[in-house]
């Protein structure tokens, strides 16, 4: 984890050398919205293979303000994908992310700002294990939310870049549902020192107050290749602070012109508190590092 952790932090750090650019004043947006498609077709295909159809929908947007020193940046990121292998059985999902940071500052010399910021991050629908079983899920809309409010400083030494860090941030997991919440799913059972639950069972909010940082690079590196990637990292002071939550997103856009693209996404987790399982049921030491990618093309439509 620790390699993981490094490696993530020289990655984000090492782009701090470009130019700065002004910010327009008043009231600016922008954003896209996307679907991409992906199929897979066999009649009589002597080597196998399975009938596919998958689609993903993407929602982007940005709106920001900037008069004299306050500046105040919000961001919604949602998606949300499903691929079919029988029409008659249920579609299994493959994206789904509802995402909104709301960060506004004052600024305090020509690069820093003191900040104070809003986060959230949930999503739509339903999630399952495929690989163990499709019935019982095991996610949901509000199961597991995380909201986080930090006060803090900004420094942003250029457009591409930006390195928020809040040494006073409340975090809340939410699991609102009874069945996860009665399992512990997500950590809302707290830990204390030995690892042992003492909270009590089918708690649906678990409370930490720690430090935050959040580091974001958007950098075109090529003509029509977009590149943009999130950091984030938690550490709850009031349990455990060595155990840093990890949170990274890349992105990849490939635009071959200006409503076809391609992309791929990469998303790492890694959160000591959610539980994992071995064969036999029994709860793993520590937890695991979670990975996600997918690669899709399709349509973009710039929203101005």
């Amino acid at each position: 984890m620790k390699k993981v952790l490094f490696t993530a932090l020289a990655l984000s750090l090492a782009i701090v050398t470009f130019g700065q650019e002004e910010q327009p004043q008043g009231w600016t947006h922008k954003g896209n919205i996307g679907l991409n498609f992906g199929q897979s077709s066999y009649t009589n295909w002597a080597a196998g293979g399975q009938n596919a159809l998958n689609w993903q929908g993407i929602v982007n947007y940005e709106i920001h303000y900037l008069k004299g020193n306050f500046k105040w940046d919000n961001t919604l990121n949602t998606a949300l994908g499903y691929s079919y292998f029988n029409f008659k059985q249920k579609p299994i999902k493959t994206d789904d992310k509802i995402e909104f940071t709301s960060l506004a500052g004052i600024k305090a010399t020509e690069h820093l700002n003191y900040s104070a910021e809003l986060a959230f991050r949930s999503q739509f629908a339903y999630g399952f294990d495929y690989e163990h079983d499709s019935t019982t899920y095991i996610s949901k809309f509000l199961a597991p939310a995380y909201i986080s409010l930090g006060l803090g400083v900004e420094w942003v030494p250029n457009t591409y870049f930006s390195l928020y860090f809040s040494p006073i941030t409340g975090r809340m997991t939410i699991v609102n549902d009874d069945y996860l919440a009665s399992i512990g799913a997500f950590g809302v059972n707290e830990l204390d020192a030995n690892d042992t639950t003492q909270h009590a069972k089918g708690a649906k909010v678990r409370y930490e107050f720690g430090a935050r940082a959040v580091a974001k690079f958007q950098y075109p590196i090529a003509k029509n290749i977009d590149f943009n990637s999130k950091l984030e990292l938690f550490s709850n002071y009031l349990n455990h602070p060595e155990r840093i939550d990890v949170d990274w997103q890349n992105m990849l856009v490939l635009k071959v012109n200006s409503w076809l693209n391609a992309n791929i996404a990469t998303h790492l987790l890694y959160d000591y508190d959610i539980p994992f399982y071995d064969e036999a049921g029994v709860k793993i030491e520590g937890s695991k590092v979670q990975f996600k990618e997918v690669l899709a093309i399709g349509f973009m439509i710039n929203l101005k």
